[in-house]
């Protein structure tokens, strides 16, 4: 079944979409209540101008309002902790950050970071897969010809060729970068775009971020020819 059969005809004509390892098929049938939730942001989400024209150093807008929408269904930040166990010898590796975890899923929000972000985020699906923590992983960015917005608003300086945006995003995804992981990408476009009034989006919660303890791999000693 092609993938534009899996969603409405809104979400095919506003949003860029491209799995890896039939990340929707996985999502729809094993996953159906996280399913309905991504498919229900996607639908409710709107690019509002006064996000992008505000300027500053604080959390944007946009990735208050996807916590907050999907907070709503229980998705949470989530916090892992990983270890390599190498015999009686155990070990911290380092510490694994998902945006908005629910039930074996994991959404990554890549608005506006420098392009290497999704190789982290790409590692951390492929990680936690193997680890069986992770079963499928989200990537929300932006599509391409968002860049000629920004132009036309005057920040295109702020949202270069070097930021997240789907072209850098696709073949790191192609070439592997999650493993064995199952991934959806999709990406904002264009049409998104209103000028109408943004709703009030609430502050993201102080409450500490859920920690959960991933197991350790053990990795066998190698022997000596």
């Amino acid at each position: 079944m092609p993938i534009e059969d899996h969603f409405s005809p809104f979400v095919n004509e506003h949003y860029e979409i491209k799995e890896w390892r039939h990340a929707v098929a996985i999502l729809r049938s094993d996953f159906p209540d996280e399913w309905a939730h991504i498919v229900e942001m996607l639908e409710s989400f709107r690019l509002y101008r006064a996000w992008i024209e505000e300027r500053g150093g604080n959390r944007s807008k946009l990735a208050a309002w996807v916590d907050h929408t999907l907070g709503e269904h229980g998705w949470e930040e989530t916090k892992f902790e990983t270890q390599i166990k190498v015999d009686d010898t155990t070990r911290d590796s380092p510490t694994h950050k998902v945006d908005c975890f629910r039930n074996r899923v994991a959404l990554e929000l890549e608005w506006n970071n420098k392009d290497p972000f999704y190789d982290r985020d790409l590692n951390n699906f492929r990680l936690l897969f193997d680890l069986g923590v992770v079963s499928v992983g989200v990537i929300f960015t932006r599509s391409d010809e968002l860049q000629g917005v920004f132009d036309e608003m005057g920040r295109g300086s702020s949202y270069g060729n070097s930021t997240t945006h789907m072209s850098k995003l696709l073949p790191r995804l192609e070439g592997g970068g999650g493993g064995g992981c199952p991934v959806l990408a999709i990406g904002i476009k264009r049409s998104l775009l209103t000028d109408a009034e943004p709703p009030e989006v609430p502050a993201k919660a102080k409450k500490p971020r859920k920690k959960r303890a991933a197991p350790a791999p053990l990795l066998e000693p190698q022997g000596h020819a």
